[in-house]
């Protein structure tokens, strides 16, 4: 009775004994547990993907080639950090290069969120029968994130790496983007890195150019650069090409016929490139410091940003003056040359050295004694300070006082006048006494004035001696100095950079001048043409006008251990400096070499424009003088020169030590005489 009254009062306790309810209810309860896992595991999930869309991603070092071009558009040289890459966008790539790749790499890169499931499944199930990392999935994604961000080593800790990446990489970018990274980032073997280069590197020919044969031959090659190069396995290449060229059209990308076709294609190669040696490479290594510390780029912005750096450099005249350097360059001897425009700063060539594969250091930069190249800028000085090119000095030995001190300059091979000279001659012949005559008398601080005028910036010393260029400057300031003359006295910074465009071709900088006239153009004129008398018959440069048949202006200068030649054309400015880079004195015949390198250059470079004149500008006056008295010449002067003047600071006197008596003038016959003289006929 007790039982059935326990029955009936809890009827379910009995059903809950039998062995259904205890599957159902344990069924339930792992429901539960399944349930709760599966809202914390997606709410996980969540928050992880927001996680990682709010990181930042580190920016994809894609590490695209920089272009250098000149002034033509011509290549001059690429900049990267050794993988050679040319960056190409996705649109601009035929759909048979796409469909290979997917097929060949991701089937179904379109469908996924970076992992493909099976790939991963059968890849762990492979890690774990071995007992170790032994294979990836390696969809695109994947792919892409290992080579932008992580090493290649098979460890637990790199996939993890490599999966966060991956995410990061879904939620950052689109597919396109993350498939145009992949074909500009892949490495295809023989050095080349990137669809755009495999296909120069393989067929010669851009990528946009590509067939359907040659897309499937590329598109095979990742997968083991060295295994599937058809120039290395031409057989496996094949293999891989018919297998994918087959994938592409069980996925409905080609039709049979045209899967047929390509596999029967001849295919031509490209000869592997060879190792060319770099064009210009002091002025490359110039535009890298440029971009640098003038432009604001960072250093692996310009080396592996894909950016275009459009400069100001001609190749042709880099090269002549590459080949005209070496040619009188021998043994140890060293040089430097830079060609400036005057007309707006814009350097046209730039040698630093004999061999860049000796030595790296660019000597335009270098700091050595200019010489008597420094005079323009002495005389420039005097001009303004009220001088004139016919202003006398006695050339003979002389000894001068200075500070409590002596001072006593000579001239090359001690040759002098001894007699009173101009400025015009002093000039011409590069009379040291004549300089330093003229240094102490306008005041030692006034060469420095003018010298920072010109744009040089290395210290000067206001000492005697500056006006013989012992003050060391680069051959670089004073290519600015001359080309300023040159433009009539308008100074442009040189300029080596036109403008910068990125991977996409937004310009990112352009330069921008900004001229200043910082002399007059009559005192850049009259200096002009008081150095046009250095070319001319007893000028320091004469045998230049033997080579060079055109109107030029310029200084040479000398030391124990520097030889320089500056001048211009009003087209073209020139510096030439040569010497040895360590305290040696350069041989006798050294001012020789200079002068045939300047000269050859310039007539080389120069040849294809026609010869101008220097134009006198208003307010100068030609007047002919004579030059033992400074006077205006008169027809009994025994030497007389034209000499061009600022316009009131001509000579007005006329000269009296060659005044010849003159007849008195005749009376004028009375009438009787001329009636005499009418008689008898």
């Amino acid at each position: 009775m007790g039982e059935d009254t326990n029955r009936t009062l809890h009827p379910e306790s009995s059903w809950e004994q039998l062995p259904y309810f205890k599957w159902l209810s344990r069924c339930r309860n792992v429901i539960r547990w399944f349930a709760f896992c599966l809202v914390v595991g997606v709410a996980l999930a969540l928050i992880t993907v927001l996680y990682l869309k709010s990181k930042p991603l580190p920016p994809p070092q894609i590490g695209m080639t920089t272009q250098l071009l000149d002034a033509h558009g011509n290549l001059i040289d690429h900049l990267d950090q050794g993988e050679r890459r040319d960056p190409v966008k996705l649109k601009h790539l035929p759909q048979s290069v796409i469909d290979a790749t997917l097929t060949a790499e991701d089937q179904h890169f379109y469908e996924h969120w970076g992992f493909s499931p099976k790939g991963i499944l059968r890849a762990i199930l492979v890690n774990i029968k071995k007992g170790h990392v032994a294979q990836g999935a390696s969809t695109i994604t994947q792919q892409l994130a290992r080579n932008l961000y992580l090493t290649h080593d098979r460890t637990w800790s790199r996939k993890w790496k490599e999966a966060i990446f991956t995410t990061q990489l879904e939620l950052h970018f689109s597919k396109n983007e993350i498939l145009q990274m992949y074909l500009n980032k892949i490495y295809y073997g023989h050095g080349a890195y990137g669809i755009e280069r495999a296909a120069q590197v393989y067929f010669g020919k851009p990528a946009r150019d590509l067939t359907l044969a040659e897309s499937a031959i590329l598109a095979g090659i990742p997968r083991g650069p060295s295994q599937y190069s058809p120039l290395n396995h031409p057989a496996k290449a094949k293999a891989r090409q018919k297998a994918i060229l087959n994938g592409m059209v069980r996925n409905h990308k080609i039709t049979k016929s045209e899967a047929e076709k390509a596999k029967n294609e001849s295919l031509v190669y490209a000869k592997p490139p060879q190792p060319q040696p770099a064009k210009a490479p002091y002025f490359r290594d110039y535009i890298l410091r440029v971009a640098t510390s003038e432009y604001g780029l960072d250093e692996n912005q310009v080396r592996n940003g894909g950016l275009k750096i459009y400069t100001t450099l001609d190749l042709d005249m880099q090269k002549k003056a590459e080949e005209t350097l070496n040619r009188y360059l021998t043994e140890d001897l060293q040089g430097a040359l830079i060609s400036i425009d005057p007309r707006n700063g814009h350097i046209k060539s730039m040698v630093g050295g004999k061999d860049y594969r000796v030595s790296q250091y660019n000597r335009v930069f270098s700091k050595r004694q200019p010489g008597s190249t420094f005079k323009p800028i002495l005389y420039l000085a005097a001009l303004r300070n009220g001088w004139t090119p016919a202003a006398r000095y006695e050339s003979k030995p002389t000894t001068f006082i200075h500070q409590g001190g002596t001072y006593r300059p000579t001239n090359y091979h001690n040759r002098y006048a001894h007699r009173p000279i101009t400025m015009a001659e002093a000039l011409a012949a590069s009379d040291n006494v004549f300089a330093v005559h003229t240094h102490l008398s306008i005041g030692e601080e006034e060469a420095v004035r003018m010298g920072r005028h010109l744009g040089i910036r290395s210290p000067l010393r206001p000492v005697p001696s500056l006006a013989l260029g012992t003050s060391p400057v680069s051959p670089f300031e004073m290519a600015q100095v001359y080309a300023t003359l040159a433009a009539g006295g308008v100074r442009h910074q040189p300029m080596a950079i036109l403008r910068i465009e990125d991977a996409e071709g937004n310009i990112l900088s352009e330069s921008r001048q900004t001229p200043k006239q910082v002399l007059t153009p009559a005192e850049a004129f009259v200096m002009t043409r008081m150095m046009q008398g250095v070319f001319a018959p007893g000028g320091t440069a004469n045998r230049v006008k033997q080579i060079l048949s055109r109107p030029v202006a310029g200084k040479t200068g000398s030391t124990n251990w520097d030889s320089w030649l500056s001048g211009y054309t009003p087209q073209l400015a020139t510096t030439i400096w040569v010497g040895y880079d360590k305290g040696k004195s350069i041989p006798r015949g050294t001012s020789r070499r200079t002068h045939n390198i300047w000269g050859n250059y310039m007539k080389d470079v120069l040849q294809p424009l026609p010869a101008m004149r220097f134009q006198p500008p208003q307010g100068v006056v030609k007047v002919t003088i004579d030059p033992e008295t400074g006077g205006r010449a008169v027809q009994s002067c025994p030497r007389s020169s034209d000499i061009w003047f600022i316009a009131g600071t001509e000579p007005k006197q006329m000269c009296k030590s060659h005044r010849k008596a003159q007849p008195k003038p005749s009376q004028e016959p009375s009438l009787w005489e001329r009636i005499k003289k009418w008689w008898h006929g």
